[in-house]
């Protein structure tokens, strides 16, 4: 695999972790969003155009991350007994996990080339790099990075 889809594969598996984690609380959800956009903006140094183009296309993709991770989270969630009882079950559930990761590449690929078309492309790349720095950073906080 290239390192740029083991990248995103990466990424996008915190992602999921981060907000299924969080998902109980909408305003821990919100917080957490807030602290994040001042994190990327901290990080970027957007100029007050790029910001005002970047911020609803990054919202929008983040919304559509989102409604494809809770379909997911609906049908394999915290009730689903992983000790499938066939095997067609079990290859249901990676099939649903694999398409979940499919999905979420296309919508970071569509979106890359959005951001790309608003922003030079070593502040697309500032972004992902932003991205990645905090979840290491709620990690951390959360005491998973010792």
């Amino acid at each position: 695999m290239k390192p740029f889809y083991k990248y995103i594969f990466f990424a996008s598996f915190i992602l999921f972790f981060v907000c299924g984690t969080y998902a109980q609380s909408d305003s821990k959800k919100e917080k957490i969003e807030a602290l994040r956009a001042a994190f990327i903006n901290k990080k970027v140094n957007f100029a007050p155009k790029e910001a005002e183009a970047f911020w609803p296309l990054y919202n929008e993709m983040n919304d559509k991350l989102d409604a494809v991770r809770k379909a997911f989270r609906q049908k394999y969630n915290s009730n689903t007994n992983y000790n499938f009882e066939t095997d067609k079950e079990a290859e249901e559930y990676l099939n649903a996990e694999l398409l979940v990761k499919q999905k979420e590449y296309e919508i970071n690929k569509e979106y890359y080339d959005k951001f790309k078309k608003i922003l030079p492309v070593k502040k697309v790349a500032a972004v992902r790099k932003a991205e990645k720095d905090f979840i290491a950073e709620v990690i951390k906080s959360a005491g998973g990075g010792n």
